[in-house]
């Protein structure tokens, strides 16, 4: 096995042979079904054995055809309370002048709002709590990256008349040229798929003609693709070969980050394409954006202290899960090989019923206490 991946060793003639083949239902037993290519399934999941459903998904996501759907995962009236919100920021973002750009398509295309997590948390707790108490997100993340997952959420609406995307794959190398690519060792390749989940939450109707997602179902298997998706030849390929699967309110996508993908074009004539996007990093991973939980966490306990819901879900949704990077000068592990977390803390002051100033003592002590720097000596 090659250490070094080049653009060299990008060949058609290998891609085709990883990608096409077809996903037979049968490996899959929990899956509702297959619809071009990709598998879907349905709310029965839940009443089966969760490792075993959780052991499925990954190996969808790992040697499968790298994406899977789930029918009817949001409540209609859940997403429809989120909109509300996403919609407001977006305005407000128009009303003070700034506009949402988009990685892999024209400026301007898209109304795009960044930071979505946290913006949505602090302006309407409740409503954040009902959406990401969802059952669905938990199972596929956790199967994909275990816990102390972290989610992080960027709002995507993409205008009648917008663009396609062009074919890419997704962070850490997918965000990155082709020569700052080559400059990582093959296992690097890939490991980088392992540290993140690509999602998006369908908030409109989505019939084909208003361009939802397009995938490549098996690219992710191709060991240099954080190269090929870069020359024209894989492009064109995928633009002859791509599936497009049209999506009701409420729908979930799913999928490797190195699965070859892209936004359609919008062809209709007033449908504004609302899709909620789900970046989820690995506990061991670097997000991609940077997530005020602190806030988050004290807009949310009011909330938590009397929610109907999955509180595990929306603490993990939220809440820092991890313990590290901290200043163990200062954030000490006491009776164990690790400091709490703030998603513990969390889970601590929920069962204690703490009042919440005194939660928000507390995570402020934390936060100090793992960012805290010695004084320079005079």
């Amino acid at each position: 096995m090659t250490t070094w991946i080049s653009a060299a060793d990008c060949r058609l003639a290998d891609f085709r042979a990883v990608v096409e083949r077809q996903t037979d239902a049968a490996d899959y037993p929990h899956a509702a079904g297959v619809r071009q290519n990709v598998l879907v399934y349905d709310g029965t999941i839940h009443d089966a054995d969760r490792r075993a459903v959780q052991a499925e998904l990954a190996r969808a996501l790992l040697d499968g055809p790298g994406i899977v759907v789930f029918t009817n995962a949001f409540a209609p009236a859940v997403v429809d309370r989120a909109s509300g919100v996403f919609a407001a920021l977006i305005e407000e973002q128009k009303a003070a002048g700034v506009a949402g750009g988009d990685h892999f398509a024209k400026p301007g295309a898209n109304d795009r709002v960044w930071g979505a997590l946290d913006k949505f948390a602090v302006r309407d707790p409740a409503a954040f709590a009902e959406y990401y108490a969802n059952d669905t997100l938990a199972l596929i993340c956790e199967a994909w990256l275990g816990r102390g997952y972290q989610v992080t959420s960027q709002v995507n609406v993409v205008n009648p008349g917008g663009q396609a995307q062009v074919a890419h794959r997704d962070y850490h190398l997918g965000f990155m040229s082709r020569e700052q690519a080559e400059g990582y060792p093959a296992h690097v390749h890939r490991l980088s798929p392992a540290l993140t989940l690509q999602g998006a939450v369908a908030h409109v109707e989505m019939p084909v003609e208003t361009g939802p997602t397009l995938y490549l179902p098996h690219s992710q298997r191709y060991p240099a693709g954080y190269l090929a998706f870069h020359r024209p030849e894989f492009t064109a390929y995928f633009e002859e070969n791509y599936v497009q699967l049209p999506l009701q309110k409420g729908d979930a996508v799913f999928f490797n980050p190195a699965l070859f993908h892209g936004a359609g074009t919008n062809r209709s004539a007033d449908v504004k394409r609302m899709a909620n996007l789900l970046q989820v990093s690995s506990a061991f991973g670097r997000a991609m954006e940077t997530v005020d939980r602190t806030a988050m966490c004290e807009a949310l306990y009011p909330v938590l202290q009397s929610f109907a819901g999955n509180v595990a879900n929306v603490i993990a949704a939220s809440a820092e899960g991890y313990a590290f990077p901290t200043n163990l000068d200062h954030d000490q592990p006491i009776g164990g090989l690790a400091p709490q977390t703030q998603a513990e803390l969390m889970r601590q002051a929920l069962a204690a019923r703490w009042d919440p100033s005194q939660l928000e003592k507390a995570l402020h002590d934390q936060q100090e206490r793992r960012l805290h720097r010695p004084r320079r000596a005079d």
